[in-house]
């Protein structure tokens, strides 16, 4: 079986407080009647942006305990591209994993012209030596999610190691799939930065959200001074709201997940080898089938009500359970997979649902009951 390690969600209890705790942050920077306005638009004088895009701004650097919050557009890819144009300039260099990177990472690199220095984080020996060695380097970028299967560092240790090491090092973290899953997301960790999309956490389409030091993320503020490139009032709004409901959506969807391993795993689906729990991108299951027929199975899911390509990989349009293939960074450390595992995220179905689905959808192949 694959080995696989798996990042500690938050239990209900727990996501009920996180919400509780997002609440809080937005009693204390807006009253009653202020909450209730939609958002306002443009270059306001003074301000530079919306007054209520600001005011979701420092909601959101309240709420984790940063000196600054930036909305922007392009979602955690915008976010992260963003960030990087803040703390590097083209040719630099930066820290990042010795893993198959990301897609729309490796784009970001690329098109920036910046020159990434490869270590094991899952070696810390390995890391505690390359830091020194590479003086040029000015930030440390890490993934919070997993990149490969078998990546099983701990983000917390990281994070003290480099400040150790290399205070002088800008950590910046992509906590794209993580927020609202796990307790701490990067920042709340120590880290300096932390990058994420909002429309992966049931917000609008595109919304970017980078939180941590002033010196960046005023940069990004200054950068994108244009209308255009704003993120209007009413959008930041939308944001916010969408945010207070995502915690226990999420620990719902965590907590069918666990039970969707268990059932796969005893056997409820005869064509399916063994499933596992990973952090590839979301939370999901990965389900190894018995014969090479992924493709033919992620087809029939849909005619039988699966969604089975994302829109945010996690927005809030996806609500069908997701049975797709597995992810492209998983399949670059193994390519096998494309034809041989599906991967399965309940969203908000029940594990009951997606049994149907699956059952239904290899009864059409293979005919078996």
């Amino acid at each position: 079986m694959m080995q696989t390690s798996i990042l500690e969600v938050m239990n209900m209890e727990e996501a009920k407080q996180k919400q509780f705790e997002l609440v809080q942050a937005i009693s204390a920077e807006f009253n009653g009647s202020q909450f209730f306005q939609q958002g306002d638009l443009g270059v306001v004088p003074g301000e530079g942006s919306p007054v209520q895009t600001k005011k979701v701004e420092k909601t959101l650097a309240s709420f984790f305990g940063t000196e600054r919050c930036a909305l922007v557009r392009g979602a955690g890819t915008g976010a992260i591209r963003e960030l990087l144009a803040s703390l590097l300039n083209a040719g630099d260099s930066l820290f990042m994993h010795a893993s198959p990177i990301y897609k729309t990472t490796k784009s970001t690199v690329d098109m920036m012209g910046l020159s990434p220095i490869y270590v094991n984080y899952n070696d810390s020996a390995e890391l505690k030596q390359a830091l020194p060695k590479y003086p040029q380097c000015g930030v440390f970028y890490v993934q919070h999610s997993r990149q490969k299967p078998n990546d099983h560092y701990d983000l917390r240790e990281i994070i003290q190691l480099v400040k150790e090491v290399r205070p002088d090092l800008s950590i910046v973290v992509d906590d794209n799939y993580t927020v609202f899953k796990v307790k701490d997301i990067g920042v709340e960790l120590g880290a300096n930065y932390s990058c994420f999309s909002g429309f992966k956490l049931l917000g609008p389409p595109g919304i970017g959200i980078a939180v941590g030091r002033k010196t960046a993320v005023d940069a990004i503020q200054e950068r994108n001074y244009s209308g255009g490139g704003q993120v209007q009032g009413y959008e930041a709004m939308e944001l916010l709201r969408s945010l207070v409901s995502a915690p226990v959506l999420i620990a719902v969807q965590n907590e069918e997940t666990d039970k969707l391993e268990k059932r796969l795993n005893h056997g409820e689906i005869p064509q399916i080898k063994q499933a596992y729990v990973t952090n590839s991108q979301s939370k999901n299951v990965v389900a190894e089938l018995e014969e090479p027929i992924a493709d033919q199975v992620i087809e029939r899911c849909e005619k039988h009500g699966a969604a089975i390509y994302p829109v945010g990989a996690e927005s809030r349009f996806e609500v069908l359970p997701m049975i797709y293939r597995v992810s492209g960074s998983f399949l670059d450390e193994n390519p096998g997979l494309l034809k041989t595992a599906i991967r399965i995220n309940p969203m908000r179905a029940d594990a009951e649902l997606v049994i149907q689905i699956l059952a239904r959808a290899l009864k059409d192949i293979t005919g078996e009951g």
